[in-house]
């Protein structure tokens, strides 16, 4: 089933892009939760965590140092940023399809929610 973030990468439905590569979208999160909050997306249709497979390592872990590298870009890495993966309905997802939210730009709190 094709998702909203699916329209994103095709470019079917706006967005603000920070980023992209061959592997994956990064776009700011239209209802942010922070001062800054970007969605980073695998371009590969993944549903979810759960979902994720032995050769979606090396995407893994692409993801993880493009997030770090987007949070550098944003001025976030000195005072710090918050990486979230919501996991299926008692996790928050909302959108079946893998994305982390970057977070930043204020003190986050613990336990967060």
């Amino acid at each position: 089933m094709e998702t909203l973030f699916d329209k994103i990468i095709k470019r079917q439905v706006p967005a603000d892009i920070v980023f992209e590569d061959e592997l994956c979208l990064a776009f700011r999160d239209i209802s942010p939760q922070a001062p800054t909050h970007i969605l980073l997306i695998p371009k590969k249709p993944i549903e979810s965590m759960a979902k994720l497979n032995t050769e979606d390592q090396a995407l893994m872990g692409h993801m993880l140092l493009t997030a770090a590298q987007i949070a550098q870009s944003e001025g976030l890495s000195e005072e710090g940023y918050r990486l979230v993966v919501n996991t299926n309905s008692a996790g928050g997802q909302s959108v079946y399809h893998l994305h982390m939210h970057i977070l930043g730009g204020r003190q986050m709190q613990w336990p967060p929610g």
